[in-house]
């Protein structure tokens, strides 16, 4: 297979080997992850819950990619990512969800929690606030998020790419490899406490550069979003069956070395009609193996219409 790119504002069309996207991966350094794209946009979308700090990054009136941020994760997440999209000759947004990061004043009401209906709301109000349909990458609960809201409103979706997302509705955590056997007895603060620390004392040996921004997240991340997050993965609405009934492509993309097993995405993949992507790396392709990923996305918007 090749890459097929289609640069902004130009009909020549450029093909790169997969070989090629596999080393432009491996050879990339460690880099500021604060430091955005060149042309990137900062904006901010006014949502139910809030104004959600956002970016912006290709020429207005492209076709719509939004690419979503899952739990203790950011906008940042997509600066390697984006630009290879918005070259193709789309409009790369990004946003960062109620209660994280440059989000944290975002939320439910006083006295409320974080609830999937939040999210989903806070989703479609984003979609709704330009051309649609949009294509969605949804990235770990994100995905989730995501999935709820194609189920909800098909017509704001062009394409749905889920992104390292727990491929289990319900109690999610079932199927990780550390946590699933246990997950069930072990409360959602603990979960949280966990997987902030292993990110904190660096268990995935990730780069300095990378390291920084995640550190820095958690002084500004609102904690109580992230509890109530993992609370809200233990109790996942199953919709597969709206999935597997929609006709909007869908992706899956994930890491060999992701949390959930493999065998558990191509499962998720063939029950909701999904292309199934691996990648050689972790939880984290958009960060590890963006061109392989940006590939595959093109490939996937290459199927609308």
């Amino acid at each position: 297979m090749s890459l097929r790119v289609r640069p902004s504002g130009a009909s020549r069309r450029q093909t790169i080997r997969p070989d090629r996207l596999a080393a432009l991966d491996a050879a990339l350094p460690d880099i500021d992850w604060t430091v955005l794209p060149d042309g990137t946009r900062r904006t901010s979308f006014r949502v139910p819950s809030g104004d959600l700090a956002a970016i912006s990054l290709g020429r207005v009136g492209d076709p719509r990619v939004l690419l979503v941020p899952g739990a203790t994760g950011s906008k940042e997440d997509f600066i390697l990512l984006a630009p290879l999209l918005a070259d193709a000759g789309y409009l790369v947004q990004s946003f960062d969800l109620a209660g994280q990061y440059q989000s944290a004043a975002a939320g439910p009401p006083s006295g409320r929690p974080y609830d999937y209906d939040l999210f989903v709301a806070d989703l479609v109000a984003v979609l709704e606030s330009g051309q649609t349909p949009v294509h969605v990458l949804g990235y770990s609960f994100a995905g989730l998020v995501a999935e709820l809201a194609l189920a909800r409103r098909p017509e704001l979706f062009a394409s749905l790419a889920l992104l390292a997302t727990p491929p289990q509705p319900g109690q999610t955590f079932r199927g990780v490899r550390w946590l699933g056997p246990v997950s069930g007895l072990v409360p959602a603060t603990r979960i949280a406490s966990l997987m902030i620390w292993g990110i904190e004392t660096n268990q995935n040996h990730t780069r300095p550069g990378r390291l920084d921004l995640a550190r820095t997240r958690f002084r500004s991340t609102d904690r109580r979003s992230v509890n109530e997050i993992i609370g809200l993965m233990k109790h996942t609405p199953d919709v597969r069956a709206e999935l597997a009934a929609s006709p909007v492509p869908k992706l899956i993309a994930v890491g060999r070395r992701d949390l959930w097993r493999v065998r558990l995405h191509q499962r998720f993949a063939r029950r909701i009609h999904a292309r199934l992507c691996v990648y050689p790396t972790g939880h984290s392709p958009c960060e590890t193996t963006p061109h392989q990923l940006a590939h595959d996305l093109l490939w996937l918007y290459g199927r609308v219409g």
